[in-house]
């Protein structure tokens, strides 16, 4: 089933075309790494998908919906910034994501706050950088969602903060779902990646299997990426 479609989308903000023409399909029970430098178009594309931009031209449709209401029932989105209110407690944190997500599965979200000794009565505010990135990709993964879109998850962290983050995505998405993980950070997510897609400046230079891509060059997907972008 495709999940994830964008059709002719392009992104322009005055001079600068941040996505251009972009034609993609993703389909479900992959995980997806959208590859590319700083300023690539990546987030872009993903803002877009969450109704936080407007497309200049073009589209995307989520499970066949243009992003709205629908998709956002179904998409389980983790920005690339803070966004916790520092004035709330981890318990508070739950109620919120419960109240505001009927997929939201609690049971899952403790659990796995248990096993980093987060207690429900720890203020984020007393969290390190750190701990906060890690709740904050717990509450997006505890959702049983169709769509997981993780923009840097895990930039600005630790390498062992980095294989419990990559960790935590392999064992909490469904067979069925789609995980789109944005990042500049290649060789710390390519063991988990099924595909992998390279943009460069607003276009799509590379969508592959990232087996195809070691068999057919000899290199990593870190590699390959290391040459494609070459300065």
């Amino acid at each position: 089933m495709i999940r994830f479609e964008c059709k002719n989308l392009t992104k322009r903000y005055g001079k600068l075309t941040a996505l251009d023409h972009v034609d993609l399909q993703l389909e479900s029970g992959r995980i997806v790494g959208l590859l590319g430098p700083n300023g690539s178009g990546k987030t872009t594309m993903i803002k877009i998908a969450n109704r936080l931009l407007q497309p200049t031209e073009g589209e995307i449709r989520i499970n066949g919906e243009l992003p709205g209401p629908g998709s956002k029932a179904v998409v389980s989105y983790l920005p690339d910034k803070d966004y916790l209110p520092e004035w709330m407690k981890t318990g508070q944190l739950l109620d919120f994501f419960c109240d505001f997500y009927e997929d939201f599965d609690r049971e899952r979200a403790v659990e796995m706050l248990r096993n980093l000794q987060i207690s429900d009565d720890m203020p984020i505010k007393k969290m390190s950088k750190g701990t906060k990135e890690k709740v904050q990709l717990i509450l997006t993964m505890s959702r049983q969602a169709d769509v997981y879109v993780l923009d840097e998850p895990i930039a600005g962290v630790d390498p062992a903060a980095r294989d419990y983050i990559l960790r935590t995505i392999i064992s909490n998405y469904a067979e069925n779902s789609l995980v789109i993980i944005s990042t500049h950070l290649i060789a710390d997510v390519e063991s988990v990646l099924d595909e992998a897609i390279f943009i460069k400046e607003g276009h799509i230079v590379l969508h592959k299997n990232v087996d195809a891509i070691r068999e057919e060059t000899g290199m990593s997907v870190d590699g390959y990426f290391r040459e494609v972008f070459r300065c």
